[in-house]
């Protein structure tokens, strides 16, 4: 199937060589990626026209004005700019193991949408990391077990790969702690359901947002845990002052039945 990974950034282009050589070294290739930049400077253009150039997969650019944080807008965006049948989101600063897209791919299933974790990792390491380019996505599991035995990571245990099972779909209506900065599903579902909403401006829940109305549109939570975990880059806490505003709408969309985004990819189809 054709598949695209949607990663999201923001003036970050050191973490986003990171991560982009992830993606280069994936043991399947059969994917295009796109950077949906939210408002970057020209550094950001320049690392991904460098990567443009060398990787072995199709590699878009998508930008947007910088009109404070939209994660939901440049989603769509990007979202609107391929026509691939399976869509992987993730973030700029989530290095991906060198089988997570192979991984997301082989759990894809009709009917339901993927979701996995995370290892984080501290401020120092990431510091250490980014100064000396360390190829994350290699690491074999006893170099995070030395990890985590230093405190550089807050736990291993996402990194355990756990074959496919029943287990997978144990909380089909689960909505809590979905993440799209590693969550994916089917376009045409995605599409269904007018994409994320852009009313949520600043940080938080543009992602539960989306998710409940997915299951609200029959596609059902499968779990990607224990199979395509990320390694998360630390940064310092986003601005969380649009959080309350943001909660409000989703409890509306929680006391609702609507399916579609408010406003959402259609504009841009």
């Amino acid at each position: 199937m054709r598949t695209c990974v949607i990663v999201t950034t923001y003036n970050r282009p050191d973490a986003l060589e990171l991560v982009l050589e992830g993606y280069l070294a994936q043991d399947a290739q059969e994917f295009e990626l796109i950077v949906a930049d939210d408002g970057s400077t020209d550094e950001t253009r320049r690392v991904v026209e460098r990567y443009m150039r060398c990787g072995p997969f199709a590699l878009q650019h998508v930008w947007q004005e910088d009109l404070g944080f939209r994660p939901a807008a440049i989603r769509n965006r990007a979202l609107a700019a391929t026509d691939a049948e399976y869509v992987i989101f993730s973030d700029g600063d989530c290095v991906a193991p060198r089988d997570f897209v192979t991984r997301h791919m082989w759990l894809a299933e009709a009917g339901y949408f993927l979701a996995g974790n995370r290892v984080l990792l501290s401020e120092t390491f990431t510091t250490r990391a980014l100064a000396e380019h360390l190829p994350l996505h290699q690491w074999e599991a006893w170099a995070w077990l030395r990890a985590w035995l230093r405190g550089d990571v807050n736990r291993c245990l996402p990194l355990l790969r756990l074959p496919e099972g029943t287990f997978r779909k144990r909380s089909p209506a689960r909505w809590e702690g979905v993440k799209t900065c590693n969550l994916s599903a089917w376009r045409e579902d995605l599409l269904r359901v007018n994409g994320l909403d852009e009313a949520y401006t600043g940080w938080g829940l543009e992602d539960s947002d989306l998710v409940v109305r997915l299951l609200r549109a029959g596609v059902k939570h499968k779990s990607a845990r224990f199979a395509a975990p990320l390694i998360h880059l630390w940064h310092r806490e986003s601005d969380r002052s649009s959080l309350a505003e943001n909660q409000r709408r989703l409890d509306e969309i929680l006391a609702s039945d609507r399916v579609s985004a408010a406003r959402g990819v259609r504009q841009y189809l």
